[in-house]
């Protein structure tokens, strides 16, 4: 830590180990690189925990897009506040600190302007595997580290009684989920099922369910019932058959990431009710509804949803703590990343793995 200390005291670049890949059939491995310099709005964050994100798997393995490599993965993160830029007001040192999907936009724009980053019309600058204009067009790399640098602006304040551990994953499962939660405007006596019980899935039961709506699972199969059930959920059900299941759906949130069926959820909505899309499966696994649907199963709306601004975030992030909304985890060290993604592929996943980054570099 006295290294990226004194290299930030000195404004240079800061020195950082962390695990990346070198394409999209690699596997992790130990890798040293440089952050931008400190600015003047900046922070220095030790990284305590980065969760580990199905979109990580994506990004890895190019299935969205021709990635960019070497690639240190992580976008949800948590951390501890280690220097401050001289005109930094949010953070001292000593504050934990959270880095979720992006840490730049042009704050020009009527997205930006609105609090909606993450739509920034000029382009909005990921955490990782993205160029940094802001930054001489330098790489992004993610919270697979020991350190991270980002402008105040881009930085979540996380509550001192946080439990700091279970802090990162709601950078993105949580705010993944309770953004359209808010934007479908759920409330109490709501129907809402949602679609895939994973990492994100979990998250939006928890939100859900607090909330005061009445909620279903659609899953794989049955192994986490009894885990649904306990929370809350009225039903799992592994098949979302309009034949068998008499519910019907104000809200259905889907966080599938991979190849499905639409058509089914649709007509599992009732008139008026709304199928939220956050899980986004690999582009050659190509998701679609016959146009002839939404004419004949009218009046019922589909929309997806990406993240959420930062001001939602640190509602976001707020709201969990102080009702004890938290992912349920797995800490893991980072030689086993490759690993959490095989399972998390497979779905031998419970739910979300954490690195645990003091005892990975």
């Amino acid at each position: 830590m006295k290294k990226y200390l004194e290299e930030a005291n000195k404004n240079v670049s800061i020195s950082s180990k962390g695990w990346a890949v070198d394409s999209k059939d690699s596997k992790f491995k130990a890798y040293s690189f440089t952050r931008h310099p400190l600015g003047a709005k900046d922070i220095l964050i030790e990284i305590l925990y980065a969760g580990i994100c199905h979109s990580d798997i994506h990004n890895a393995r190019s299935e969205w897009a021709p990635g960019i490599y070497p690639m240190v993965p992580g976008h949800e993160i948590a951390g501890r506040v280690i220097a401050v830029g001289k005109d930094v007001k949010k953070f001292k040192v000593g504050d934990y600190a959270g880095v979720g999907c992006m840490v730049n936009s042009c704050g020009e724009c009527e997205p930006c302007k609105q609090s909606n980053e993450q739509f920034c019309e000029n382009g909005v600058v990921f955490t990782y595997n993205s160029v940094d204009r802001f930054h001489d067009d330098i790489v992004t790399y993610g919270g697979y580290s020991d350190n991270i640098v980002v402008s105040e602006d881009f930085a979540i304040t996380v509550p001192k009684e946080a439990d700091i551990q279970k802090v990162a994953p709601l950078l993105c499962a949580g705010i993944t989920t309770y953004s359209p939660l808010k934007f479908s405007k759920i409330k109490k006596g709501d129907k809402v099922a949602v679609a895939g019980f994973g990492g994100l899935g979990l998250m939006a039961v928890k939100y859900a369910l607090k909330l005061g709506a009445e909620v279903s699972v659609f899953a794989r199969n049955k192994n986490k019932e009894k885990e649904a059930l306990e929370l809350g959920v009225k039903a799992l059900y592994d098949s979302p058959d309009p034949k068998k299941i008499k519910d019907r759906f104000d809200l259905i949130l889907s966080t599938i990431p991979t190849k499905y069926d639409l058509t089914p959820y649709l007509e599992l909505l009732k008139v008026g009710g709304e199928l939220a899309i956050v899980g986004l499966p690999p582009s050659a696994d190509h998701v679609g509804v016959e146009l002839s649907t939404l004419v004949f199963k009218a009046n019922k709306k589909v929309y997806g949803s990406l993240i959420g601004g930062i001001k939602e975030t640190q509602e976001m992030l707020d709201y969990s703590v102080a009702n004890n909304i938290y992912p349920e985890i797995e800490l893991i060290t980072a030689d086993k990343i490759d690993m959490a993604y095989e399972n998390l592929t497979n779905g031998k996943a419970k739910f979300r793995y954490v690195i645990d980054m003091k005892k990975s570099i």
